[in-house]
């Protein structure tokens, strides 16, 4: 690569990964010699990038953070990823027109080859709408940042029937799943691991003392939360049994807690907000089902079959009144 310049971008591309490049890697990589790399090195300081450099075996050259935001140089796949990213995030409120504006200037510069790989994808692709509540942006960035700083954190916490304490953790991780964020921290004061909504939370400043990692309730982060959600102080709760076998169900629905009763049956462990959707997501499993309770969910449970069976009956006829005593049993079949 002759072009001192273009080398200088190419260089620049590289630092920026999160990781240390040795003296002979940037060498092999810009087909140059380590002397030339020192120099070009030099070059992207004096234009104003600080380019941290660690002596010995295990050091080598990072990017570090300065006074202004570099230029990001993207490959065709990042750039392209950046691009997919910022038109279909969802779940963080706050940041709609900030995200409109770094698209436009992200498809401005794009290639004509890149934009049309984008617009074809996403011409194809339908997002799903966001199922649970936002979580505003400063939120979001001050969890993270005490995760990162390794922070003891302080924060409100408002439970699902409207009562609010005052919670006081190590946090560890932001997890993504079934269309919310949550903090994934240590309770100081209940000594056990505990899950949070991360729209529910309301921190506190300042954070503070540091404190010593402590090892992870689980390798997989994201399969603990999903798990952790079927157990989860629901607003309503229920144990249904579902007419199916144990492992045909959890097949289903691999997050759910799932207790064969026989061959044929099993206890299906569920919890929502709301009943409504706790019916719903019932009906999606394909399987005949018995629920006992709540009795909110027997009462939604039986509108619903109502409503089904009059779809198909001529003229949307109710079901006579001696049918209505079959709430909360097994559905008639068809």
């Amino acid at each position: 690569m002759t072009d001192t310049s273009a080398r200088l971008l190419r260089l620049l591309s590289l630092l920026q990964t999160p990781r240390d490049w040795s003296g002979p890697e940037l060498a092999e990589r810009l087909a140059v010699t380590t002397r030339t790399v020192r120099n070009d090195v030099e070059r992207l300081r004096g234009l104003g990038y600080p380019v941290h450099a660690t002596p010995g075996r295990a050091g080598g050259y990072r990017l570090g953070a300065g006074a202004a935001l570099p230029p990001l140089l993207l490959d065709d796949e990042e750039a392209v990823a950046v691009a997919i990213g910022l038109r279909t995030a969802r779940g963080v409120s706050g940041i709609e027109e900030t995200s409109a504006r770094a698209l436009a200037k992200l498809e401005q510069v794009l290639p004509a080859r890149l934009r049309h790989r984008v617009n074809g994808l996403v011409g194809v692709t339908v997002p799903a709408a966001p199922s649970g509540a936002a979580v505003a942006a400063e939120v979001l960035t001050a969890l993270g940042a005490a995760c990162r700083a390794r922070e003891v954190l302080r924060f409100d916490y408002s439970s699902h029937d409207g009562g609010v304490s005052s919670r006081r953790v190590e946090p560890y991780r932001l997890v993504h799943a079934r269309g919310r964020w949550y903090l994934v921290a240590w309770d100081l004061e209940r000594g056990d691991w505990r899950t949070f909504r991360a729209d529910r939370v309301r921190p506190r400043v300042p954070t503070g003392p540091r404190f010593t990692p402590r090892e992870l309730p689980s390798p997989d982060l994201a399969a603990y939360v999903s798990r952790g959600l079927v157990t989860a102080t629901w607003k309503f709760r229920a144990d249904v049994l579902v007419h199916a076998p144990a492992q045909e169900v959890a097949a289903k629905v691999p997050e759910a807690a799932v207790e064969a009763v026989d061959d044929e049956r099993c206890v299906l462990s569920v919890g929502s907000d709301t009943p409504g959707l706790l019916a719903v997501y019932l009906g999606m499993l394909d399987a005949d089902f018995h629920v006992t309770g709540p009795p909110e969910l027997v009462e939604r449970v039986a509108a619903l079959a109502d409503r089904f069976a009059r779809a198909v009956r001529p003229g949307g006829a109710s079901w006579p009144a001696a049918s209505s005593p079959r709430r909360g049993g097994r559905p008639r079949g068809r």
